[in-house]
Parts: C-alpha cells; structure tokens; sequence
C-alpha cells in the first residue's frame, strides 16, 4: 500500500523544471511529427490560406524551400496535397504523371532524398469538379469499387514519382486492398501504405476545405467517413485495413477523438497516426491572435495529448515550428 499525507508529498515531484522533465512519463520529439502542404498549379507565389494563418498554397518553389526548413528542424515527413488548375468528373489530374502532386513528388525526392518520409495523400476531393472523394454514379453517390480503379492508378503515379508513402484518405470500402494489390503488381512493394483508417464526418475539416479547394459541390461525406457517435466501428475499420495490408493507420481528426486513438493504439500493433486538423488548428490560432491563450503552450499541449493518448506520429501545421521549439 503506498503511504500517504504527510509522508507521501507528489509536488516533490513537481517542484523544478529539471524534476519534471526527468520524471515526464510522455514526450515528444521532432521526428515524431508529419508536416501537411498544399500545392497549387498555376500560381507564381505562395497563396495564404484565409482561414489558416501561416499556412500557405505553395507553387512548387516555395514548396522545396519550405520542405527544406521543415527537415532542417528535424520534422519526420512531409503529406501532400496537391490542387490542379484544372478539375473533372473524375479528377484525372490526380495520377496525371505530369499532374501537380506528381511534379512535386520528384521535386522533394531530388531535394531530400532519404533525410526525410515524403508521403502523398490518396484521394479524388481535391481533383474532382463536383469535390467528393471517387467516382459519382448517375444518381449523384460515390460508386465505391469504380472508385478503387482511380485509387490503383493513383498509387502508382505517387510511387512512380518518388513517395515513400501513400494515404489513402477516401473511407471506401476495399481501398486499402486494392492499392496494396496495385502497388505490388506494378513492383512498388516496399511502398508504406498509411490508411486514414478512422475518419469521422467532422465539422473540423472546414478550414481544409479553403486550403485544398475540395469541398462538396453539394451533399456531404457523411455517406462514407464515419459517424462522430460510434467507437466500435473504427476499431472493425482498423481491422479490415490491417488485413488489406495497412502499415499504418490513421485516426482524424485528433483532439476531438483522442478516445479513439488511445482504443486503437491498445489493440493493435502497428504504428498509430493522428492528425491534428485544419479546424484544431485554426482554433488555437483565432484564441491567441486574440490574447486568450498562450499560443505556444497550447500548441504543445496539445500535441503532447496525441502522444499520452499513443499516437506514434502525429500529422500537424505546426510541425516545423513545433520541432524548433523541441530543440
């Protein structure tokens, strides 16, 4: 049993810096973290996102420049995003070998080689004129196994153009399987599949939507991401992407769902990601730009939770500016 008051004093514990940093029993570190960017075809300077402050639309310039300083900080991976000039039906910019994202791929492969994970977000919402994530049958839903055919060929272009990486972000059924299948068809088999495994229909993402110019043309996707109410189900979503051959599985948004991850991250034995979104993040920045928090106590914070609830990497805006302040 162990003693108590007045022989039993925690704050002991508490009393320096130095004695808490010793006894911490969670930390986080700069290779922990994965940096998002959105680039833009068609721009010749870094176009700020309104509802994001210091989060840009890169031309593929800005974008080496700010790759750079991210692996300079010591950030572990990039995710990116890519916004063609041009849309259709079917978002054929998105395995384009001359497309956007493709272009950058290289880019960062040439720059940064193996100093840094260059991964490629695996969907249709940012390529698409109607903005949801596959294929539309006639009567306006996401024809789920037409979609997987756009979801094979784009995995081939980002690996043929240099990611490490591709997360497939879509929430249809099969996905996961029908990329590893495509991926090791076409001889790209050391090629990580991270799988946005659990991801809600959330009112966070709204900020994104700016930044990646993807939102619905009409409807929304709460047909296909999750529902905000249910846990169990994004534990079955896990399973079913781990047996498609998952690497990696993802939960978003982050704080909102720090349950989910911590469930997750007990039952399964693979690294477990979450991404701090867009609306997390746009938060924390409207509170400090007007003087009510401490902006960068609450951004580490913050990402310190994602690591308590036991995410392994976490995907944030902040990723540069955080992995600084670590060092």
């Amino acid at each position: 049993m162990s003693a108590r008051y007045p022989a039993a004093r925690p704050r002991r514990l508490r009393r320096t810096p130095a004695l808490r940093r010793l006894v911490a029993e969670t930390r986080l570190r700069p290779e922990e973290l994965i940096l998002p960017m959105f680039v833009k075809e068609g721009i010749d300077a870094p176009n700020p996102v309104e509802s994001m402050p210091g989060v840009v639309q890169h031309t593929r310039d800005s974008l080496r420049k700010a790759a750079q300083e991210a692996a300079e900080a010591g950030v572990g991976g990039l995710m990116l995003f890519g916004i063609p000039e041009f849309k259709d039906d079917r978002g054929a910019a998105a395995d384009d070998p001359g497309g956007i994202v493709q272009r950058a791929l290289r880019d960062l492969s040439a720059d940064l080689g193996d100093d840094m994970v260059i991964m490629a977000d695996l969907c249709l919402c940012e390529y698409t004129a109607h903005g949801h994530c596959g294929v539309l049958t006639p009567t306006h839903q996401v024809d789920n196994d037409a979609t997987l055919e756009r979801y094979a060929s784009i995995a081939i272009a980002q690996a043929a153009a240099g990611a490490q990486v591709v997360g497939p972000s879509g929430m249809q059924d099969g996905q996961v399987g029908a990329i590893r299948a495509a991926l090791d068809k076409a001889g790209y088999t050391d090629v990580v599949i991270l799988a946005y495994a659990a991801k809600y229909a959330s009112a966070f993402y709204g900020p994104f939507r700016d930044a990646a110019e993807g939102a619905p043309q009409f409807g929304d996707r709460a047909g296909y991401q999750q529902d905000p109410a249910n846990a169990r189900e994004a534990l079955r979503e896990v399973e079913l992407d781990l047996d498609e051959g998952a690497d990696m599985v993802m939960v978003k948004p982050g704080l909102a769902y720090l349950d989910i991850i911590a469930k997750i991250a007990e039952r399964v034995d693979v690294p477990v990601s979450a991404y701090q979104v867009s609306g997390e993040y746009a938060m924390v920045e409207a509170a400090a730009r007007n003087g009510w928090i401490d902006r960068e106590r609450a951004i580490m914070e913050a990402l310190l939770s994602f690591r308590r609830a036991g995410a392994a990497q976490i995907l944030t805006y902040w990723a540069t500016e955080a992995a600084r302040l670590l060092r």
